[in-house]
């Protein structure tokens, strides 16, 4: 079974008090579903072409099929409406290799 990641770049954030509640729910969503933060708010970033050091998240599922539940759950989507506009982000759920 191949792994799955969630994979977010922020291009911007326009409300650093919402990300913050965002982040205090969708850490316990994420655990919840059986993610692994990999890299995180305060990781070291190079960027290099038309990328961004802003902030990053790298999280890690044991299957590329419980990455997209997770982001449908319904902890998870809490979570992403206190979000709501208050970033620009590149958001993507990516399957592994092996």
């Amino acid at each position: 079974m191949t792994k799955g990641y969630w994979v977010s770049v922020y291009r911007t954030i326009s409300d650093p008090e919402r990300l913050t509640a965002y982040d205090k729910l969708a850490g316990p969503a994420v655990r919840a579903a059986g993610g692994r933060l990999l890299a995180g708010s305060g990781s070291r970033v190079v960027a290099h072409e038309a990328g961004n050091t802003h902030r990053v998240v790298l999280i890690e599922f044991d299957s590329f099929d419980q990455a997209v539940a997770a982001y449908d759950s319904e902890l998870y989507q809490k979570a992403l409406a206190v979000l709501s506009d208050s970033v620009e982000r590149d958001f993507r759920i990516v399957e592994g290799l092996d």
